[in-house]
């Protein structure tokens, strides 16, 4: 089992693994050589970790272009944002055929990071003397918006 889940869910499998070690901690299992379980386990563990904030830092960077393009009424960087939140959305999809089970934690890393974003994009206009053109405050996003094919108005002809 260890072996096909690592294949089809790494964030589960280093989980799982980190689990696996702690519980030969416990049991004193002996090996020829001292092996630092504590460490180790919480080193495979912090690679599932680094994917989950990998994925969270992607859909942080998508909701921050989706609120810049229904928000600012600057037109240049448009292409730009549109550009970026396809390259996000691709590597999401990547991300999610190597570790199935975050697709479960999509829905609330969307909640936690859309208000830390709000933030960030209202101080981001505010810098470029943008008056935004939709309260930054009111936007949101479901889980099909951000990861789906959606684009805010007329950035779909983008």
């Amino acid at each position: 089992m260890g072996k096909e889940l690592y294949r089809h869910d790494f964030v589960l499998w280093s989980t799982e693994q980190g689990r696996a070690l702690r519980r030969a901690e416990a049991a004193q299992i002996n090996t020829p050589d001292p092996i630092d379980w504590e460490h180790v386990a919480e080193e495979i563990e912090t690679l599932g970790r680094s994917e989950r904030a990998a994925l969270r830092s992607r859909i942080a960077v998508i909701i921050e272009h989706l609120m810049k393009l229904q928000a600012s009424p600057a037109m240049p960087p448009r292409d730009d944002w549109i550009y970026s939140i396809e390259i996000q959305r691709r590597d999401i999809a990547y991300a999610l055929e190597d570790s199935r089970s975050l697709r479960r934690e999509i829905g609330s890393m969307i909640e936690r990071e859309t208000p830390r974003v709000r933030a960030t994009v209202s101080r981001s206009l505010a810098r470029h003397g943008e008056q935004p053109t939709t309260d930054v405050d009111q936007l949101s996003y479901a889980e099909d918006q951000v990861l789906g094919d959606w684009f805010p108005g007329p950035a779909s002809q983008g």
